[in-house]
């Protein structure tokens, strides 16, 4: 223990696996299940938006929503995430964690409801309701990113801080794959009871009143995870090193974690001063020394971010339209509504299961042992890797003997996303900046994310129309086609390792050791220096 760390911060750094740790990733962990239910279940729903609401019975196949109207519904939540995350993480540093971290879950709560509401029948009303609820969703949601990062970093030990993290973060795999089951459940206990006719042979038929009902159960079922944990949230202490680093209140970060850890904690109000009223820690995020410490580890944990969730959110919202493009879900006039909604719930359910959720868990076993770096590194080269071989020979995928392959490699480049920088790139924000700047950092890198994946939810939507005018969807102009649109996810993972270069490893290291916080002068600036140093 250094002679300038506090006793209440190394008692942290040095517990054992303990029964709160585990307590905080499930609190924590049902916050981020909340969220990716929530991002990802609507792109279970919009086909069957667009035949309830923009159907014209009178044409070959069914309606589906408007270029304008697709972009928006699909995208309007990631814009709120990126609003909430540069908010609420700012907010998470000026009044502490457990504060704002309560207020997020309950937006989250109230949003999801109100998103199965309308305020009238017409499309434009409908569309309009979704879209306004699904901002401020998102709002929400954009605020667990850095307060959930952070509260868990603040709270594990050295020597599992990654796992910890982690699992928080894996989290989201269950919430992508409980979308799909709902939507499966949902789907078939409809299709049980109408047994509709598909729209080929019976048009007004395959599409009854009481369907609009579906997509409303489906949103809506996300606000019962976050309110279950309501409680337990607001039972959470502050975290010790908010306390102590940013309020400058040693008794108290003492007394809550004597409470957590049980054992007696001195409080060590000298030492804290001494800590606190160093020059060298009253830097800004603005100021130079911050640049000089950690600008290029900014750089690198937001760029790796950014290009990371172009190909994340690429490849999650569009599922539906690669899995149509090769034909593994048949043409929309062949299936009724319902049926269409359990052939894409299956198909998400199917990929989320065999590569999503490992992928998440294997970076949880590996991290602490690998690095960050190492994991970082492998995913985005094993990502660029699988979206070219799927990519440059794309019309060998398409022929009907060779669509298992091709979900196969696709079911690839997700494992290789969740295990390696979709779970990274969460957790090295929370870890390498200071205290009183860590939440605004994790918040900064995670809106850059969420930037990437407006480019990716808006960019794929038009790149991935087809080169041939007769076969764009309905109100669309010619894209890249599937292939191109490939190959450019595939360049994006390049660019990705190599800015990956510039994030530190921050495995084994006290987040003090890794911030400088315990250090003056020279010396800190050296060691921060030292933590842009790359392993080999």
């Amino acid at each position: 223990m250094s002679g300038r760390e506090l006793g209440v911060l190394n008692a942290l750094d040095v517990a054992k696996t303990q029964w709160y740790h585990f307590t905080a990733i499930v609190i924590a962990g049902m916050g981020f299940f909340t969220d990716a239910y929530d991002l990802f279940c609507i792109s279970l729903v919009t086909k069957l938006l667009g035949r309830i609401y923009y159907t014209d019975f009178s044409k070959p196949k069914p309606g589906v929503l408007p270029p304008n109207v697709q972009a928006a519904v699909t995208g309007v939540a990631l814009c709120g995430t990126l609003a909430g995350q540069l908010f609420f993480g700012w907010l998470g540093d000026k009044l502490g964690r457990k504060k704002v971290y309560g207020l997020t879950l309950m937006l989250m709560v109230v949003c999801s409801l109100a998103s199965g509401l309308s305020f009238g029948d017409t499309p434009k009303g409908v569309m309009a309701t979704l879209c306004f609820f699904r901002f401020w969703l998102g709002f929400g949601i954009g605020g667990d990113y850095p307060l959930s990062a952070t509260i868990m970093s603040e709270y594990a030990n050295k020597k599992t801080r990654g796992a910890f993290i982690a699992a928080v973060f894996a989290m989201q795999g269950f919430g992508i794959l409980a979308g799909g089951i709902v939507a499966l459940i949902v789907s078939s206990a409809y299709d049980h009871k109408y047994d509709l006719p598909s729209y080929e042979v019976d048009p007004r038929g395959s599409i009854v009143p009481s369907l609009d009902y579906v997509w409303r159960i489906i949103l809506m079922f996300g606000a019962v995870p976050a309110g279950v944990t309501y409680y337990w949230r607001m039972k959470m202490p502050e975290t010790a090193r908010y306390t102590a680093l940013v309020a400058r209140n040693a008794k108290q970060a003492a007394s809550d974690m004597s409470k957590v850890l049980q054992v007696e904690i001195e409080a060590e109000e000298d030492k804290l001063n001494h800590i606190v009223e160093s020059e060298n820690q009253r830097y800004g995020l603005f100021s130079k020394e911050f640049a000089k410490r950690h600008g290029l580890h900014l750089v690198g944990t937001t760029v790796t971010w950014f290009l990371l969730d172009i190909a994340f959110y690429s490849q999650n919202l569009f599922q539906k339209d690669i899995f149509s493009a090769i034909g593994w879900i048949p043409p929309s006039q062949e299936m009724n509504a319902i049926h269409e909604v359990y052939r894409i719930a299956r198909a998400q359910t199917l990929i989320a299961l065999c590569s999503t959720v490992p992928g998440y868990w294997f970076t949880v076993a590996f991290i602490d042992y690998m690095g960050r770096f190492a994991i970082q590194l492998m995913g985005f080269f094993f990502m660029t890797v699988f979206m070219f071989a799927l990519a440059i020979p794309y019309n060998h995928w398409t022929k009907k003997e060779n669509r298992i392959g091709f979900v196969v490699m696709y079911s690839l480049t997700f494992f290789f996303s969740n295990f390696g920088p979709n779970a990274t790139t969460f957790v090295v924000p929370a870890e390498i900046f200071p205290a009183r700047l860590r939440s605004t950092c994790h918040g900064i890198s995670a809106a850059a994310g969420k930037a990437g994946a407006i480019v990716g939810a808006f960019g794929f939507l038009y790149a991935a129309q087809s080169t041939d005018p007769k076969k764009v969807d309905h109100g669309y102009p010619t894209g890249i086609g599937v292939k191109n649109s490939l190959i450019v996810l595939g360049v994006v993972n390049f660019f990705g390792m190599l800015f990956t270069l510039l994030v530190p490893e921050s495995k084994g290291k006290s987040l003090e050791e890794l911030s400088g916080e315990n250090e003056e002068g020279p010396e800190a600036v050296e060691m921060a220096g030292s933590a842009r140093t790359v392993p080999v």
